[in-house]
């Protein structure tokens, strides 16, 4: 059996391997168009910023060690240009050479990855604009910050790529600005979640713009001027396109293979093409999501392995199927931890689930264990099924082992409530008794036996003020005095049960605190004496973030909440 395989990285170098290790028999052929087969390509932004000093640290491996080890040929500095399925031949072009030949195959593996989203706009040709996907991107990148000293950056997007070459960067003492057609950063967030990663990035000096779209650009002198939608022109020394990727698609269009989404190549389970004998994984290919079962583009490098090694299993006569991407992420934002896994409240709403959420600030481990940080935690479920639907968490330590417990769950079809009765490791350094995905499952279960009723920071502005409801805040009054919404009266919980009095016990009571937790015990209060109570998702802190942020993004002192600007935390 002959296999050729276009592309390497991440699926084509990993069905590779796995077919040398299931046939020992099979001729084996990887063409590649860089010069590199396998490199690690989530680190490229670090080697721009000098975290990765070496760049031989970015190549996994070679094609003299794949072949060393495998007896697989690679061939890099070659382009697959044609496919005859009739035939079973490719037509190769060496991009050295210019040779262009034929090598025919057995089973045909497409792994061509995606491409950046280039948008034809007037002056995009310039040397000064830089696009990152490949290794030779990162050393194009790496030597112009190096050769030309750059003072200034824009980056055009707030994706993954786009927030790692920001700090990156920023490490390298260079200006930068972020512009981004949504008022986000980083979608697979929901935008009260985004206002955390908004404030760590202007906390290190990242200047946004969201909500602008790039429409241009026009070199001057040794500059360059960005041109987007609704704000003035931005003139800086370099720009990083990181708008978007879309699949590599130009092979199997030609060849007659069935597109979806975006042009991307359609696959069934076993990763199999329209067309018998080829397959194709990674970046370039649409899948079921595995939350709303729908298909989905999920460029990620973990998916990319998995059916790397699926198509490789059935290739070489076995019979895996790939369950579907749920888009499990994670990102290192300078200090701060940002994480997600299925879908987020957005996309619930986009998709027609109804869905409800619970958002929470705990601790990363024992409060009384020294070094101790509070995480922000949002779950979102569906209601009525508690279905899981997908969780985001933003914070430091510890927060990717919560969300591949709640990534787990999801996949294991667990409902938002079983998270309460998960057995999960427990040490003051490492955790609390009730860990943070624990204290979900509890809040949830709370929602699904009426003991507790929310409300969040999107229903804020249409709270009356007008004495038609109580409106609380049940922290001390000190941390009232520091900054609290328009309209609420301080009681502080632990005075809660002599000041009742105070509160009209015939009108709904809406109580927030700085974390959720006093103002839910407030609310069992309340509840035990008669009172229509609702909790605030989040607590203070959080809406202080989001509203905020919110100013910030519209350019408004209007933040609901009393004299934000003469407050302090």
């Amino acid at each position: 059996m002959k296999v050729v395989i276009v592309g390497g990285v991440a699926g084509g170098a990993t069905a590779a391997a796995r077919i040398r290790r299931l046939n020992e028999q099979a001729e084996i052929v990887v063409f590649e168009r860089s010069g590199y087969i396998s490199y690690a390509n989530c680190g490229l932004p670090y080697y721009i910023g000098g975290v990765i000093e070496d760049k031989e640290e970015l190549t996994l491996q070679t094609p003299e060690s794949f072949y060393n080890r495998f007896r697989i040929e690679v061939k890099v500095f070659h382009e697959v240009i044609g496919i005859d399925p009739p035939d079973k031949t490719v037509t190769v072009r060496n991009l050295k050479t210019g040779e262009v030949f034929e090598e025919k195959y057995d089973k045909l593996l497409l792994s061509p990855g995606a491409r950046p989203f280039m948008p034809d706009l007037k002056g995009s040709n310039s040397d000064k604009i830089f696009t990152l996907r490949t290794v030779e991107d990162t050393f194009r990148i790496r030597d112009a910050v190096d050769v030309r000293k750059p003072k200034s950056a824009v980056i055009a997007g707030g994706g993954f790529i786009g927030l790692e070459v920001a700090e990156n960067l920023i490490g390298r003492g260079i200006k930068v600005t972020i512009l981004q057609s949504a008022k986000q950063l980083m979608n697979p967030f929901d935008a009260d979640m985004a206002s955390l990663i908004h404030a760590e990035a202007r906390k290190h000096g990242i200047t946004l713009l969201l909500g602008h779209s790039v429409t241009g650009f026009e070199e001057r002198d040794d500059k360059i001027s960005v041109f987007a939608e609704g704000t003035n022109p931005l003139l800086t020394d370099m720009v990083i396109l990181a708008i978007g990727v879309t699949p590599e698609n130009a092979l199997a269009k030609a060849a007659g293979l069935k597109l979806g989404i975006k042009g991307s190549i359609v696959v069934n389970e076993k990763m199999e093409t329209s067309v018998k004998d080829i397959y194709a994984v990674g970046d370039a290919v649409q899948v079921k999501h595995f939350v709303t079962g729908k298909d989905s583009l999920i460029a990620l490098a973990g998916p990319a392995n998995k059916q790397g090694r699926i198509a490789a299993d059935n290739i070489c006569g076995g019979n895996s199927v790939y369950k579907g991407s749920q888009g499990s992420s994670i990102i290192k934002i300078f200090d701060l931890t940002a994480a997600s896994t299925g879908i987020s409240e957005a996309a619930a709403r986009q998709n027609g689930i109804d869905c409800d959420k619970v958002v929470l600030s705990p601790m990363n481990h024992a409060g009384y264990y020294p070094g101790g940080k509070t995480m922000t935690m949002k779950v979102v479920f569906e209601k009525g099924t508690y279905k899981l639907l997908g969780a985001q968490i933003i914070g430091y330590d510890g927060v990717d082992k919560r969300i591949d417990v709640l990534a787990t769950a999801i996949r294991a079809n667990l409902s938002a409530i079983d998270l309460k009765d998960l057995d999960l490791a427990y040490a003051p350094p490492y955790s609390s008794a009730k860990d943070p995905v624990n204290m979900a499952g509890f809040m949830i279960e709370n929602i699904a036996n009426g003991l507790v009723k929310q409300w969040f920071v999107e229903d804020e502005p249409a709270l009356p003020r007008d004495g038609s409801v109580n409106l609380l805040d049940t922290r001390t009054a000190r941390e009232y005095a520091g900054g609290h919404v328009d309209g609420f009266i301080n009681i502080p919980v632990d005075e809660l049960r002599e000041r009742l009095s105070e509160l009209d016990q015939s009108k709904p009571v809406y109580v927030i605190c700085q974390s959720g937790l006093r103002s839910y015990i407030a609310t069992r209060i309340l509840c035990g004496y008669g009172f229509q109570c609702y909790n605030f998702a989040g607590g203070y802190r959080f809406f202080e973030a989001v509203r905020k942020d919110r100013c910030l993004i519209e350019k408004t002192t209007d933040c609901g909440m009393d004299d934000l600007k003469t407050k302090k935390r």
